[in-house]
């Protein structure tokens, strides 16, 4: 087991390591709809490319949803392995609509092994969410 700091700096690590292994500039928080952002998930038992609808109106992020569900065809030949979670829970309890694709190797950020394939993942995954949202951004913001 690790101490608090020790896995603190573990992926502190995690995330510098990627980064520098990986430069790119990705789209994450610049989608330029409040509440729905793009996020890299790495934690002591998984990893995931995500698409978060969090805003802090309720409607507005079921009519963000439901503009995602009516793409999802187009999104799963993109990305046959997603996952649309309309009640995801985080660790902190709140809940959240979540569309993702989750790593399916073995995984911990404690676990530096594990690292380089969960890179891989993120190079392979991010690219195709982000180019989906630069193709359809017309459509998922007219709400």
């Amino acid at each position: 087991m690790f101490s608090k700091d020790e896995a603190a700096l573990l992926r502190k690590e995690f995330w510098t390591s990627f980064g520098k292994s990986f430069p790119k500039k990705w789209l994450l928080y610049n989608t330029k709809i409040k509440g729905f952002s793009f996020k890299f998930v790495a934690d002591r038992k998984k990893a995931m490319v995500c698409l978060d609808i969090e805003n802090p109106e309720e409607l507005v992020n079921l009519l963000y949803f439901d503009k995602m569900i009516s793409l999802k065809t187009l999104l799963e030949n993109e990305l046959p392995e997603v996952i649309f979670n309309d009640d995801y829970e985080l660790e902190s309890g709140k809940k959240i609509h979540r569309i993702y694709v989750p790593f399916e190797g073995k995984f911990s950020v404690h676990n530096k092994n594990t690292w380089r394939d969960c890179f891989e993942f993120y190079m392979e995954t991010m690219p195709k969410f982000e180019n989906f949202f630069y193709e359809y951004e017309d459509v998922i913001k007219s709400i």
